[in-house]
């Protein structure tokens, strides 16, 4: 599949953000490379792997950032040499295999002054925090994260429009794999057959780790354990959550699939799970707080008799990464806004009695919430 490939206005997202530093104080910031630098200046991140991948002044794979000014990128010679290929806006100072790292960092750092507060990304190497502290010394240091995710939260229609066809992806995807659910499947082999799917629907990879989990009356199996190649039977409910990448940003799904004639526990629980969803859909408009969808979601599954099994919190928001703030729980009194995007995902996980989940991304726009999948939500069982 060729898929040609989006062009965003980072400058202009960097001139915002700009103005996010100053009215925070915050003279300068480093970020690594991850979801706000590539936000702010469009460097890609690799896909993730399970084990380090790392080279020589590894931890040095950044750049700086100031009002007014474009970045410096401070970055190891094997990622110069081979992870920019459509190359970067400003200054790329490269850490060559037998430079002085500390010495190169320490210069750069130092064009990049700051007296009342510098920022760090989130995700900064703990290796690089020890030059960061070293370089600004008595200066207070501040979450950029936090500071990015201002901008970050809010979608334009160019960035809704990418998640959108992330959660086509997904649907698709489970349209495909669905048939497949039967008794006797591992459910490895669900797990195989959606990221299969998933690919060729042109996704750039899964955006976190797939998971197919049967639970039922048959055994004391939790939703903890997300995967194994424990063979499917009937009575069970085998639940999907999975994720697709289209030009960065992320999708987030679920639904249940029954093995067999359902109970009539199933049923009841499924339909109350879908219930707790579309009210916390329906408590989504701007100024209601993601606490309020929270608390909207929880109290159908509480009045249903099922509270104590509704374990996980009902969302979070989404974009280039899969986690962002704010989340769709109940610590969490971040006001709504038009724009942003966030899963509300209810669930009943009581081992050895029923497991039912569904997952759909919401936007919140000015008349409401509303769904950017459109899978269907009907009650679908499988022999």
């Amino acid at each position: 599949m060729t898929i040609e490939p989006v062009t965003f206005d980072h400058a202009g997202r960097r001139r915002r953000f700009d103005a996010v530093m100053t009215e925070a104080g915050v003279d300068a910031v480093w970020l690594p490379i991850g979801a706000d630098l590539e936000y702010l200046t469009g460097i890609h991140r690799r896909v993730p792997t399970f084990g380090e991948v790392n080279y020589t002044h590894g931890w040095a794979s950044g750049a700086f950032l100031a009002p007014g000014r474009d970045p410096v990128f401070v970055l190891p010679r094997m990622v110069t040499e081979f992870d920019l290929p459509a190359g970067v806006p400003g200054e790329v100072v490269t850490v060559n295999e037998t430079d002085d790292g500390d010495a190169v960092f320490a210069r750069v750092a130092a064009g990049f002054p700051a007296t009342r507060a510098f920022g760090v990304g989130a995700r900064t190497w703990g290796s690089a925090m020890l030059r960061v502290t070293a370089a600004y010394p008595g200066v207070r240091l501040v979450d950029a994260t936090r500071l990015v995710n201002r901008l970050r939260r809010i979608k334009d229609e160019q960035e809704l429009e990418l998640m959108r066809r992330a959660c086509a992806i997904v649907d698709t995807t489970l349209g495909e794999t669905s048939p497949r659910v039967a008794a006797g499947v591992l459910e490895l082999e669900l797990a195989e057959e959606v990221n299969y799917h998933l690919l060729r629907n042109g996704s750039r990879t899964w955006s976190f780790d797939t998971a197919v989990w049967s639970m039922g009356p048959l055994d004391q199996r939790d939703a903890t354990v997300r995967l194994s190649q424990q063979p499917l039977r009937p009575g069970m409910g085998v639940s999907f959550d999975f994720g697709a990448v289209w030009q960065g940003y992320c999708s987030d799904f679920g639904r249940t699939i029954h093995v067999g004639d359902p109970g009539e526990e199933y049923e009841r629980v499924y339909a109350l799970v879908m219930a707790a969803q579309q009210a916390g859909i329906d408590a989504v408009r701007p100024g209601a707080t993601a606490a309020d969808v929270h608390r909207a979601t929880r109290a159908v599954i509480v009045e249903g008799g099922y509270g104590e099994w509704f374990r996980h919190r009902t969302g979070h928001c989404i974009g280039l990464d899969v986690h962002e703030e704010p989340y769709i729980s109940e610590e969490d009194e971040t006001p709504l806004e038009p724009g942003m995007t966030f899963t509300i995902e209810p669930s009943v996980f009581w081992p050895g009695r029923v497991g039912v989940r569904v997952e759909d991304i919401i936007v919140c726009t000015d008349e409401g919430g509303v769904n950017l999948n459109e899978y269907s939500h009907d009650l679908v069982a499988r022999d």
